[in-house]
């Protein structure tokens, strides 16, 4: 297998210009110390060079935190939003051979301008989807102001790149105001995932929008592992919530909660861990996993996770046709790239080798 095409599906670069007014512009100290200390976020020279160790090996680009909406206020993020899209959007353009698709990402604290941007990026950008977080400024996003977003990505039938959004001042503990020892990320983001699935599914969203296709950063969260808890449990839903009835949920899904949360995709980005790997393709199955990486938020500042997740997914021994759709298949027809077959590029490029 080591011609096979891969695709990573997940996968962060900052365009130097976005980059440039994120450090000027963003408060949050944590986020401009560790965008200083990852070159490959932002040197392309350097990623592109990394990359050609893999072989056949293609990204998917996205923007990093801090979003636009986190970093301004809703009447300087929509440009802010555009000047990071038209960034990616010219990588794609300059380097189709390493970067094939890239990721929109929105102000979401100006809703009439995020869907405008949503718009602009995919029908004249070319934007292979969105991303968005698990929350907006602490707002769910199941809130009604959400509803058109979500209902614009059928429309355009593309699909949504959902990241965990969390900083250190969610505490936790409530006598506490600020987390400590990097919980507020580590253990944090993998709950934020979680969370947002849930609110997602119990609002009934994905039944209202059958055609809706949310990938879910790091094999949705927890949500794998605790299967047995979120069938067990959220099949009697209701039973522990006295204050609110809760007895028309299992009615309007129509079916167990546990079967809602395996509508959403994952991602492989989960550190080379084989095993919640192999967890994860047991929840979601062989059609609903992509492989990612992270890159380049490794140790390493790069190739670290792109090895690691591509070493525990061979050592799971999976069929050839399944290691082949988490490998590429599955990320390029959700984004409408063609086949390809072993051991050639998906894309011509006429840059420089």
């Amino acid at each position: 297998m080591d011609d096979l095409p891969i695709l990573d599906a997940y996968t962060h670069l900052m365009p130097a210009a976005y980059l440039e007014q994120v450090a000027r512009l963003s408060t949050n100290r944590d986020i401009a110390k560790r965008l200083g200390t990852v070159p490959m976020l932002y040197d392309v020279p350097l990623r592109i060079e990394m990359m050609k160790r893999f072989g056949n090996y293609q990204q998917v680009i996205s923007l990093s935190q801090p979003s636009a909406d986190n970093v301004v206020g809703p009447d300087e993020s929509p440009a802010l939003a555009r000047l990071g899209n038209d960034g990616l959007a010219e990588l794609v353009d300059r380097h189709p051979r390493y970067f094939p698709a890239f990721v929109a990402s929105l102000p979401l604290n100006n809703i009439e301008a995020a869907l405008e941007e949503f718009d602009r990026a995919v029908l004249k950008l070319g934007a292979a989807g969105i991303q968005i977080e698990s929350n907006v400024q602490g707002v769910a996003l199941d809130h009604p102001r959400f509803l058109p977003l979500f209902e614009r990505a059928v429309f355009h039938d593309v699909p949504i790149w959902l990241h965990p959004h969390r900083g250190s001042r969610f505490a936790d503990y409530p006598t506490e105001d600020k987390s400590r020892f990097e919980i507020w990320q580590v253990l944090g983001w993998p709950y934020e995932t979680s969370a947002a699935m849930a609110r997602l599914v119990f609002s009934g969203l994905l039944k209202r929008l059958p055609g809706l296709k949310i990938i879910t950063h790091h094999l949705g969260g927890m949500i794998p592992y605790f299967e047995g808890r979120i069938g067990t449990l959220w099949d009697q839903i209701g039973v522990r919530t006295a204050d609110e009835d809760l007895g028309y949920i299992k009615d309007m899904l129509g079916t167990r909660p546990v079967d809602c949360f395996r509508q959403f995709y994952g991602d492989t980005a989960v550190g080379g861990s084989a095993s919640a790997i192999r967890c994860g393709l047991d929840f979601f199955g062989g059609d609903q996993v992509l492989f990612a990486s992270d890159c380049p938020f490794d140790p390493e500042g790069g190739p670290g996770f792109i090895r690691d997740t591509l070493r525990a997914i061979r050592s799971l021994a999976l069929p050839p046709d399944i290691h082949r759709k988490i490998c590429y298949d599955n990320m390029a027809g959700l984004i409408g790239l063609a086949p390809q077959p072993d051991g050639e590029r998906a894309a011509a490029s006429t840059e420089e080798a």
